[in-house]
């Protein structure tokens, strides 16, 4: 595709993507507002909160997906296959930075969107599954361990990019990369004065 076309469609495309919110269209099917219960963060650990483990694996899947296909369409719009900040690898990390970008602010849901943890992961899965998937069980184990979703998704965003930079796949890509992760961590930010103040809710309790 001409480079002219190929960086607005997988912007785009992948925006779009970001912006299907699974965690309210999951709860509205059970006549639930997500915005209104618990947290109010329209993500897996306040739907798995209030509705479930069922509920939140399908949330969780479907974020994951949406990173995983919007890298895929920048990959395979690219103009070349040679590597750079907007081709190759490159366009497929632009394209899901774009998509954490729809979740976290999405247009379908008036800009209130979730934290990005698990469509940044749908990212790496496609950018380099290996790594994707040792990271999903650190993040898995310390959930386990210590109850509380926040912890192990800090701890496995911080571990991405010495990792991502040892066997990403390029290293343009790993810009975009590093961006997701800063655009995630901010969004975390309550999650860390909270647990600064040991008040983070574990994924069994609400928030207050």
């Amino acid at each position: 595709m001409d480079p002219a076309f190929a960086v607005p469609v997988a912007l785009v495309a992948g925006y779009l993507l970001g912006s299907v919110d699974f965690a309210v269209w999951v709860a509205r099917s059970r006549g639930v507002d997500i915005y209104a219960v618990g947290s109010g963060n329209p993500g897996t650990s306040n739907v798995a909160r209030t509705l479930g483990k069922g509920a939140a694996a399908v949330v969780l899947v479907g974020d994951l997906m949406k990173g995983l296909i919007a890298a895929a369409i920048g990959f395979m719009v690219s103009p070349e296959p040679t590597e750079g900040l907007v081709t190759g690898f490159g366009l497929a990390g632009l394209a899901g930075l774009a998509a954490v970008l729809g979740h976290c602010f999405p247009v379908l849901h008036k800009f209130k969107g979730g934290k990005g943890v698990a469509t940044g992961f749908g990212v790496l899965l496609y950018l380099q599954p290996l790594l994707a998937l040792a990271l999903g069980a650190v993040w898995g184990i310390l959930v386990a361990v210590t109850k509380t979703a926040s912890i192990g998704s800090l701890v496995a965003l911080i571990a991405v990019l010495p990792a991502f930079w040892i066997w990403g796949p390029s290293t343009t890509s790993f810009v975009w990369v590093a961006a997701i992760v800063v655009l995630v961590v901010a969004r975390h930010a309550p999650n860390i004065r909270r647990l600064v103040g040991r008040e983070e809710s574990t994924i069994t309790k609400d928030e207050a």
